[in-house]
């Protein structure tokens, strides 16, 4: 988008790629369909250490609509709505759609593709000016250099996390990065059977500093829990482990039922088994499992149950702790956490506030948002206001 939008503007563009490719966390969202945008977009989602009123001006420098727009307009891929997740995708359902259309939309608009050019270091120079050096290949002296090479997440990609290593070097502060959008593990699990089933849970993970809360898909690992409810939390759970304090403490209300639902529910049942009364809305195999940790024989009558175990059980139901240990770190991590300050980003540009002509986007910033293609749009509109901003400052 970067180099789409700098040479849009008019700038002599080479887009340096370290993957024989290019756009690979492109194929791989959304299980290969690309969840391009939200639908509908919250900016309170976004997560960032550094201002957020910076963040805010950010994301509305190209409004939600107008990038609908553009995929539609420039790259003629309409896009469709998965209204209960609130998602965007391409009508044709392939993410390879999306990568290719914005790589032929950036080659017709004059910018030069090097593909497999692995890129070790950004020196600055004399005037403003710039050399970047590369692994078996002459350096090249430059105008402007935008650093668009994502973070540390899903390294199989080819995110080795040199952008952050190049702004750390020139001086810029980087907020401690962590993996976020991860799935969680538990060892010893309470949960080893369950793996499979998934099931829509909301959960809220607390800890000393923040707290986050998620409605949506819930999935039982082999290792732990996964899924975009799991993913959107996780990230107070991984600060939590890594400050070395008390772990973040995780609840999970398995259904869309409140306590007073379920007490009614419980009630009005009369001679059913509690099972009987669980798995209406919840798993055979989960709602065993929730009995047998409420201390409740899941044949037993409804009617039979003291106040006490009615309490015990709903607790369980609506707000009972989902046990963790750790997470799958930067391997299965969505997009990287911290990074870049975005005090010393012009929110206009994206250019760096202590070099000229040094422009930094997408995941090394510090801001990300949940799942549901808020973190594309974070680098739709920041990799467009880098190439506008690099553009326009060599004109």
């Amino acid at each position: 988008m970067a180099a789409i939008f700098a040479a849009r503007s008019g700038a002599d563009v080479l887009l340096l790629e370290r993957t024989a490719d290019g756009g690979r966390k492109i194929l791989i969202s959304g299980g290969g369909r690309c969840n391009i945008l939200p639908s509908r977009l919250d900016e309170a989602r976004f997560v960032t250490d550094s201002s957020p009123n910076t963040l805010r001006k950010i994301v509305r420098s190209w409004p939600l609509a107008e990038q609908i727009r553009f995929f539609d307009d420039e790259l003629g891929l309409a896009l469709m709505e998965e209204t209960e997740t609130a998602k965007l995708f391409p009508t044709s359902n392939r993410a390879r759609d999306v990568r290719d259309g914005l790589l032929a939309l950036a080659a017709r608009l004059g910018a030069r593709f090097r593909p497999s050019t692995v890129v070790d270091g950004v020196l600055p120079l004399e005037h403003n000016r710039w050399r970047i050096t590369m692994l078996d290949a002459e350096p090249l002296d430059v105008d402007a250099v935008i650093v668009a090479s994502g973070g540390l997440s899903v390294p199989k990609t080819g995110s080795d996390g040199l952008g952050l290593q190049v702004a750390r070097k020139l001086g810029h502060t980087v907020h401690k990065t962590y993996p976020a959008l991860t799935p969680l593990t538990a060892d010893p699990s309470a949960y080893t059977e369950l793996a499979g089933i998934s099931l829509p849970v909301t959960l809220t993970a607390r800890a000393a500093e923040r707290t986050a809360s998620a409605t949506g898909g819930f999935l039982f690992t082999h290792r732990g829990y996964s899924g975009p409810s799991v993913l959107d939390v996780s990230h107070v759970a991984v600060r939590s482990k890594a400050r070395g304090a008390d772990l973040a403490r995780i609840t999970v209300s398995w259904s869309e039922r409140s306590a007073d639902d379920w007490l009614r529910a419980l009630r009005r049942s009369g001679n059913r088994s509690v099972i009987g009364v669980v798995r209406e809305r919840l798993p055979d195999r989960l709602a065993a499992v929730l009995l047998y940790y409420a201390g409740i024989d899941a044949a037993r009558s409804t009617a039979d149950l003291r106040r006490e175990e009615r309490t015990t059980l709903i607790e369980l139901l609506v707000g009972g702790p989902l046990p963790w240990s750790g997470d799958e770190g930067y391997a299965k991590a969505e997009v990287t956490g911290g990074g870049v300050s975005l005090a010393e980003i012009d929110p206009r540009t994206m250019e760096s506030r202590l070099h000229r002509n040094f422009f930094l986007c997408g995941e090394l910033l510090d801001a990300f948002g949940p799942i549901g293609g808020y973190n594309f749009l974070w680098a739709w509109a920041t990799g467009r206001a880098a190439g506008i901003g690099a553009a326009d400052a060599n004109q």
